[in-house]
């Protein structure tokens, strides 16, 4: 039997189990030709991950990896689109066949049960007192006038921006990608969803004045490493992100930790609006198909369409 002194048997387990960890190379990005972390491709970030921790799962922060596949399975039941189960109306209610949908299949990667990471109870911190007037006035009038016209109708069905496309972005039910391209100087952030495109400068100059909003606000980025964090301001009153307001104040984080998987985090500052900030942290995966265009336009047919039946009920009243 090998026999090894008590100290040298110490240094002999530490060997062991330093040596595999010793061997490993950390992961660093590649340069883009001026010298950023390459950031680009084609990220997909579609998952079954909510943004908010259910109920039944409160004081749990991470599925366990069999916990994580039977949560999948239930979830694809309970929520395939062809089913015909129930009455009447919940078949209709479910629109499209399963096919169309590509909300995804998996949780994230870190087996979260929550996309917010903080608070530590995964849920969005309650509305200030300001905030939950504003939100039952905007829907008191949502229902007083649905279709008086165009402006009456939501941003996503008008083909102006779609919620969860961002900033902040999201899952959503589709399109789940985004196409980053890198050019001295800039950062473009390409949504799969209704083709928005997020032109973010590097050359450290300040945010627009306060009173020029965008739709999309108005992104300012730097190199913190190798993570791009961007800095957003200057919203409308419009967007309404979660009951956000015109003062959101976002910060996105895009880091890329290996060659296929790109972490993306934002904190979402609004003290008129949240009783608390709150961060949310999504995974992206690097995809190697194309993305392609989401043919949606201000003033289509849908828009003519809802407009003309709204007034041809009201003929009949």
């Amino acid at each position: 039997m090998l026999h090894i002194p008590r100290i040298g048997a110490l240094l002999f387990i530490a060997v062991l189990a330093v040596g595999p960890l010793a061997g490993q190379k950390k992961w660093t990005p590649a340069k883009t030709p001026d010298g950023q972390p390459d950031l680009q491709g084609v990220w997909g970030f579609a998952t079954i991950t909510p943004l908010e921790r259910p109920a039944d799962l409160a004081g749990k922060q991470f599925f366990t990896e069999a916990e994580a596949l039977a949560y999948e399975k239930q979830f694809l039941q309970r929520n395939n689109r062809d089913r015909r189960d129930g009455p009447a109306e919940s078949d209709v209610s479910r629109a499209y066949n399963d096919f169309w949908w590509d909300s995804g299949d998996k949780v994230v990667s870190t087996r979260r049960t929550s996309l917010i990471i903080d608070p530590p109870d995964g849920r969005l911190p309650a509305l200030t007192a300001a905030a939950q007037k504003q939100a039952a006035e905007r829907n008191a009038a949502r229902k007083l006038a649905p279709a008086d016209g165009p402006e009456n109708r939501p941003l996503a069905e008008r083909c102006i921006m779609w919620g969860t496309a961002g900033p902040p972005m999201l899952p959503s039910a589709y399109n789940n990608n985004i196409r980053i391209v890198q050019g001295a100087g800039y950062v473009a952030i390409i949504n799969e969803m209704i083709h928005d495109v997020r032109m973010i400068p590097l050359d450290n100059s300040p945010h627009l004045p306060k009173n020029v909003r965008l739709w999309m606000g108005d992104s300012r980025g730097h190199w913190e490493g190798d993570t791009l964090v961007v800095d957003t301001t200057n919203f409308t009153d419009k967007t309404s992100f979660r009951g956000a307001d015109q003062n959101l104040h976002l910060i996105e984080r895009f880091t890329r930790t290996a060659d296929d998987v790109l972490i993306y985090s934002f904190t979402v500052d609004n003290e008129t609006a949240f009783t608390r900030s709150w961060t949310a942290e999504l995974p992206m995966r690097k995809s190697q198909d194309p993305m392609f265009e989401y043919a949606c336009h201000e003033g289509n047919y849908s828009i003519e369409n809802v407009l003309a039946g709204a007034r041809a009920e009201e003929k009949k009243r």
